[in-house]
């Protein structure tokens, strides 16, 4: 123990064995240590903040009862894992959370063994946990798996899937829904929190299954004893009939703060068999007042100071193409009233605010339900309404079936407003948006636009707005090359690619962000660069006159080079003979690990120096004296 520490409790636990090795009483304490030490951390490195408060004591009582790493533990999402890591090994290491070859913002597999399973996506814990039940039977092990799920979580349609298939299977599965959206009242949760002991404990529950066997012989008795059973649980939460009928046994709600009720519980809950689910309920935010009255602005943040909280946005400087997208979405609203905004759960990060304030008859959000979103979307479309499905690039893969199948195949005008495109950062791989180019330009009938600046992206929103047939729009995260928008809105013409540098021998044919990194290289090396601007339909004719009159052709995407927009380029070459193929720079055939921004364009080639370090390689160019530009 180091004399003097702020966090005399918490440096004892470099495992989940230090931390059962303490006595019950002390485990407030500890709490109070980890939440401090969460904020302390959180403010360095930024991260996901405000659900990782909530979620303290429950990670302490689950470690401190369950054997884990041998006992299965999954956390849905991972928002909130942040305790977790600290209290298996790799509290040491938090000061790199995010950062390349750091800690990771979402549990991974290769990172822990007590990481059981890689998340990022909402509502696969209990999928995953279930078959970890049903590996554990099939060895004849008596591990315990436990799944841990938010509220909102639990709107997926996947999590129900789960369920019912859990239930009908009478699987030794345990859930834990994280309600931090519920507040009940203290009377009422004191009575829940006894009565969750009461029903979980071994006694009653041999005594609730003897008599259920004896009553079966009297159906009529039978059906009284389980109603009455229905109706006291429904005194204290009338949710849980559901998860009844699912063929969960539910306890709670209680309260997910207070360890002297969580402990037993889940003690309880271990010694008991088939599917159960646990209500607990918590606040976001716990424990830092700012973060509590402001869950939303807390959720994920960067480095901040503690003392102050989290600084104003700055107003000045340039827009991020997510308010480019937002601007734009109240405008078109102000002109065709058949504009509808969707997005599943994600108001804020898609630029939506605004939008639903002057237009909440027109605005929907689905919760985490994307599959939803996109039928949603296209059955408006039947009937004359013009939905913008605004959606993360990496969500958007989630309703890939109802994309092509309920959209595209029926040649419906939805608009998909795309946002975090490429490399998105410190959330890693399972945030970046590396694949749409290549999973969007197979499908018929959709339109495929890269915005190269934020005016561009403004004109391409409108272009797919006015088409009568599918259309995306996908731009990357954060602000672009700093070009003025343009108040007139204009339709592209479709397919068109636009020359933005006339040079010699060298063809730069770049997608989206990366036409920024094209024409610093282009000026340097009298290089011509085409802003392809469309990835389908792709401007065939331009890419055949540009092979024609260069000797080396380059295509840049920030996606992946496997079936993205260079691959159309060389299909297009190919096809009519031409000997002159482009080579392709993008993204590896591999996922790309968290970082900044800047440090994964740089390590992948798609910075200025990278670029012209390829070019050299490639024998287009002869090593100048100084690679920078």
């Amino acid at each position: 123990m180091t004399t003097g520490s702020a966090f005399p409790l918490l440096e004892q636990i470099d495992t989940p064995l230090d931390l059962r090795a303490l006595s019950e009483a002390r485990l407030p304490a500890l709490a109070h240590e980890l939440r401090e030490f969460l904020i302390q951390t959180v403010a360095r490195t930024g991260g996901h903040f405000a659900a990782n408060l909530g979620a303290v004591e429950l990670a302490i009582a689950l470690h401190y009862v369950f054997e884990t790493p041998e006992d299965r533990l999954v956390w849905d999402v991972g928002h909130q894992s942040y305790p977790h890591k600290i209290l298996t090994g790799r509290r040491t290491r938090m000061d790199t959370l995010r950062y390349k070859n750091g800690i990771a913002g979402f549990p991974r597999r290769c990172e822990s063994p007590y990481d059981t399973f890689g998340v990022g996506h909402s509502s696969t814990s209990l999928s995953a946990a279930l078959g970890m039940v049903i590996a554990a039977e099939r060895a004849g092990s008596e591990r315990r798996v436990v799944a841990v799920i938010g509220d909102g979580a639990m709107t997926a349609g996947m999590a129900f899937e789960a369920l019912n298939h859990a239930g009908h299977l009478k699987s030794d599965l345990l859930v834990v829904l994280n309600d931090n959206e519920m507040s009940i009242s203290p009377n009422v949760g004191a009575l829940s929190a006894h009565l969750t002991q009461l029903l979980s404990s071994r006694l009653f529950s041999t005594v609730r299954a003897g008599g259920k066997k004896v009553l079966s012989h009297v159906p009529p008795m039978l059906e009284v004893a389980r109603r009455a059973e229905e109706q006291v649980k429904g005194l204290i939460a009338p949710g849980g009939t559901l998860f009844e009928e699912l063929g969960f046994t539910y306890f709670g709600p209680v309260d997910g703060h207070d360890l002297s009720t969580l402990v037993p519980t889940f003690r309880n809950l271990r010694a008991l068999k088939g599917p159960r689910l646990l209500h607990v309920v918590t606040r976001k935010g716990k424990g830092y007042q700012r973060a509590e009255d402001e869950p939303v602005g807390y959720h994920g943040v960067g480095a901040f100071d503690p003392a102050h909280g989290l600084k104003p946005a700055k107003t000045g400087g340039g827009l991020t193409y997510t308010q480019v997208f937002g601007q734009w979405l109240c405008e078109m609203a102000e002109r065709d009233g058949r504009l509808i905004g969707i997005t599943p759960a994600m108001r804020e990060g898609s630029g939506l605010v605004e939008f639903s304030e002057r237009f909440p008859d027109r605005y929907f959000d689905v919760a985490i339900a994307e599959q939803h979103a996109v039928t949603l979307a296209a059955g408006m479309a039947c009937d004359g309404l013009k939905p913008v499905v605004a959606i993360y690039s990496t969500f958007l893969q989630r309703a890939y079936d109802q994309l092509i199948h309920d959209v595209a195949l029926q040649n419906l005008p939805v608009l998909f407003a795309i946002d975090r495109a490429g490399l998105v950062g410190p959330d890693g791989p399972t945030h970046a948006g590396g694949f749409d180019y290549s999973y969007l330009r197979c499908i018929p009938n959709l339109v495929v636009m890269a915005p190269a600046d934020e005016n561009e992206c403004r004109q391409m929103l409108y272009t797919g707005f006015r088409l009568n047939q599918p259309a995306a729009v996908r731009y990357p995260r954060g602000q672009g090359p700093g070009v003025a928008l343009e108040r007139e809105m204009r339709a592209l013409p479709l397919g068109r690619a636009e020359v933005r540098r006339r040079g010699r021998d060298l063809a730069l044919l770049a997608f989206g962000s990366m036409v920024t990194v094209a024409e610093a290289v282009a000026e340097r090396l009298d290089a011509t660069v085409v802003n392809m601007r469309f990835v389908k339909p792709l401007d065939e004719a331009t890419v055949v006159q540009i092979a024609a009159e260069h000797r080396w052709l380059v295509t840049l995407e920030e996606n992946a080079v496997a079936g993205g927009a260079g691959s159309a380029v060389n299909e297009c070459l190919a096809a009519r003979g031409i000997q002159t193929l482009a080579r392709n720079l993008g993204l590896p055939d591999r996922f790309v690990e968290q970082g900044e921004r800047g440090e994964l364009l740089a390590e992948w080639d798609l910075d200025n120096i990278g670029l012209l370090r390829r070019l050299m390689e490639w024998g287009m160019i002869a090593a100048p004296a100084r690679v920078d530009v």
